[in-house]
């Protein structure tokens, strides 16, 4: 079964080949007993794949060089975790990878122009709690980052307790960067303890 499948891939264009693997792996899922993303790789076009625009991991330019040249010499080890959008993929993690497949024609073509992707099945606000706990997990994050999704997730509805869990962040880190943005709407409904006001010497 499985010689007389690897003779009709083989027989293929590459084109049309690389669709059928890819085809191929979204029908495993269907049987596959270990439902991970990991388990469901597919190489799509790499203008397919659109950068999200909430990431708050930075890397220095000598870290994307080195980045550039792991992807060179050892190939892509990890795919870039997507999320399905109206017509394209935007990029959960892997920003960067992201980017070294576009930006370096030698890796472009050595992956047919394609990048190799896993797919989530997420709603937006859990794409980008799903962004974050990639990168805290690596220990990169950007606290100005942090800030604006922090201000995106209360816009949504979330509460600190529900960011706390979803983020990796205890209570008073999600006070720290309600404070650090500045904004007095995110502040609402909080109840202060008589430490935050000024008894009647410190007023004069």
């Amino acid at each position: 079964m499985f010689d007389s499948l690897i003779n009709q891939l083989a027989n293929l264009p590459e084109e049309e080949r690389i669709e059928a693997i890819n085809e191929l792996m979204d029908r495993l899922r269907e049987v596959h007993p270990i439902q991970h993303p990991i388990s469901f790789v597919q190489w799509v076009p790499a203008d397919d794949v659109q950068a999200n625009d909430y990431n708050p991991n930075s890397v220095a330019p000598p870290e994307m060089r080195l980045l550039y040249t792991s992807i060179k010499e050892d190939g892509y080890t990890q795919p870039i975790v997507t999320v399905n959008d109206v017509d394209k993929k935007t990029v959960v993690d892997g920003f960067h990878r992201n980017r070294v497949g576009k930006e370096y024609k030698d890796i472009a073509r050595s992956t047919k122009g394609r990048l190799p992707v896993v797919t989530l099945n997420k709603p937006i606000q859990d794409r980008m709690a799903s962004t974050i706990r990639h990168n805290r997990a690596r220990g990169k994050h950007s606290v100005l980052g942090m800030k604006d999704i922090v201000i995106e997730l209360i816009g949504l509805g979330w509460d600190d307790e529900q960011i706390g869990k979803h983020l990796g962040m205890d209570a008073e880190e999600v006070l720290r960067l309600k404070q650090v943005s500045g904004i007095a709407e995110l502040f609402k409904g909080r109840d202060y303890s008589r430490s935050w006001v000024l008894d009647p010497e410190q007023r004069k």
